[in-house]
């Protein structure tokens, strides 16, 4: 047999095998496709013509990667095509999983953090991408809970810390060592009047530590509000501000500090087709006219009722996520944030931003989150993305608070400020200028959100998409109607094969129902269309399961 004849014999079987997939796909979704949507439904229009054609060719070398990319894009589950990538990972030689897993089982804290059944085993990482010890490459969505705000071992940062690391790693604040004040004057040129004074710290939770601090020894005063799903750190005293079930404790914490509603537009009980600064609105109806958000005026009134009845007179504060992340990607009504800020300051209180994750760009449109809000705080707080990873946060405020701690106590941190991190801090801030990263949040996350919402026309179990830039979220819920989360097992099986497939996203919500994404800033369309295809065929795949179970 001739190499042509033999190459038309096995095409030849690859379609015959193709057809039988596609049909015994398609009977099994059919029952639960049909009616639901109009994507299921062109869906199964698409797997009838694929399956109903008499004709088989003979020969058609390419006829099986055209035919798969176009059902791809119908829906059909393949494992979608990863972006190139021209960084190849070293070879893993360190412990051996099984080992890992035994160390981690006997010596690290018994707390159940790590996604995934079977945990991930990273090994390296290159910008956008994380390689596990068996060379396995995944689109990194997540970057390490929105931190790696530049990419996995940036080459300039690299180089920055390559260097600093062999002229001088320690000194603290003891000495003065220049990286450290080169840093807080790049850093505080990005701020507005009066935000001039910079505390370094090591971590979010030691941040608000600090401005919790900071806002009663200012104010003398002890209560403080923070929304409730909002997360501001794991300390014992910033636990008092998280409002996230899974984090609370049953020991005593967080003397003086309240919570208050939620602003929700999606799950709260207002919101409507207008509320939210996003490219993406929720699907709620709304009645507002164009000058007013009555779910803002409602909220508001909730924010009055928490002032009027569960603090005292005057208070010490507010802390708000311009966006919450823990929480899902939580955005509030525009203007709520403005109104509640001036009704604090009414109380005599500070208005505190917490940036730790909306900060350096991340949302697109602005530096900052809070200037989305057109809000000035009294104190900001950042930390995870201001070092690409490296453990460094900072606290800022005015000079007329900062002299207010001072009178107050002695304030010092040994490792607050160390040349290693400023000097890295320095260049985070220079790569964000030089490769316009900034730009590259509002203009590839506006993609990506308008894709994502396609899938929320399509699926039902896709409630909610939502936020802006590089911060976004996916509610998963049974229905749209009810709104009810998706039971957590659903949840755990969908991301379990978007991490088979090369994709890693987390996860928030107060159910743990809603998929959050926050790459890198220097991700690319590419890289989104790949991400947004592997969520499409864990969609379907979900469908299927569901199909089968019910069947």
């Amino acid at each position: 047999m001739s190499l042509a004849s033999r190459i038309a014999k096995v095409n030849r079987s690859e379609f015959l095998f193709s057809q039988y997939r596609i049909t015994r796909r398609a009977k099994v979704l059919a029952p639960w496709l049909r009616g639901r949507t109009p994507a299921g439904r062109h869906l199964l229009r698409a797997l009838h013509l694929q399956t109903s054609s008499s004709r088989i060719p003979k020969m058609c070398p390419s006829l099986s990667r055209a035919f798969w990319t176009s059902v791809t894009k119908l829906g059909l589950h393949t494992k979608p095509r990863m972006p190139p990538c021209d960084f190849t990972p070293e070879k893993y030689q360190s412990l051996a999983y099984d080992r890992v897993l035994e160390v981690h089982r006997l010596h690290l804290p018994p707390v159940p953090t790590a996604y995934f059944p079977k945990p991930l085993l990273l090994h390296q990482g290159h910008m956008e991408w994380l390689f596990d010890h068996e060379g396995n490459r995944y689109l990194d969505c997540f970057s390490g809970i929105v931190t790696v705000s530049v990419g996995h071992c940036h080459p300039k940062v690299n180089a920055v810390a390559q260097n600093q690391l062999g002229r001088l790693w320690h000194t603290s604040a003891l000495f003065f060592h220049s990286p450290t004040h080169e840093f807080a004057e790049k850093l505080l040129a990005l701020l507005p009047e009066p935000l001039k004074v910079i505390f370094f710290v090591n971590s979010g939770s030691e941040a608000n530590d600090l401005a919790m601090l900071m806002a009663r020894a200012h104010t003398n005063r002890t209560d403080l509000i923070s929304f409730r799903g909002a997360y501001h750190g794991c300390s014992p005293y910033t636990l008092g501000l998280t409002n996230v079930g899974p984090f609370r404790t049953e020991l005593p914490s967080g003397l003086g500090c309240q919570s208050t509603m939620c602003p929700d537009v999606f799950r709260g009980p207002w919101g409507g087709s207008h509320c939210r600064d996003s490219p993406v609105q929720t699907i709620r109806k709304c009645s507002c006219a164009p000058d007013c958000c009555q779910a803002r005026d409602q909220y508001i009134e909730q924010f009055k009722d928490t002032l009027n009845t569960s603090v005292a007179k005057s208070i010490a504060g507010f802390f708000a996520e311009p966006i919450q992340g823990v929480n899902g990607v939580v955005q509030y009504p525009k203007g709520l944030l403005k109104e509640a800020f001036k009704l604090v300051r009414e109380r005599e209180g500070v208005c505190i931003a917490d940036e730790v994750q909306t900060g350096f760009g991340r949302l697109g449109s602005h530096f900052w989150g809070f200037q989305t809000h057109d809000i000035l705080p009294d104190i900001v707080t950042m930390a995870k993305g201001i070092g690409n990873g490296f453990p460094m946060a900072a606290v800022v405020t005015t000079p007329e608070i900062a002299k207010s701690l001072a009178k107050c106590m002695y304030h010092f941190n040994t490792f607050g400020g160390n040349p290693m991190a400023c000097a890295i801090g320095s260049a985070v801030l220079e790569v964000i200028k030089e490769e316009n990263l900034q730009e590259n949040s509002q203009e590839v996350g506006t993609y990506m959100l308008q894709k994502l919402a396609e899938l929320r026309d399509e699926f039902e179990i896709v409630g909610d998409v939502r936020g802006k830039g590089l911060m976004i979220g996916i509610e998963m819920v049974k229905d749209k109607m009810g709104r009810q989360p998706l039971p957590q097992e659903e949840v755990n099986q969908i991301h379990e094969d978007c991490k088979r497939m090369g994709l890693i996203i987390g996860r928030g919500g107060i159910f743990a129902q809603t998929f959050r994404i926050a790459p890198s800033m220097c991700i690319t369309k590419p890289d989104v269309h790949f991400a947004v295809e592997v969520f499409r065929s864990a969609l379907i795949q979900h469908m299927e399961r569901r199909a089968q179970q019910n069947s």
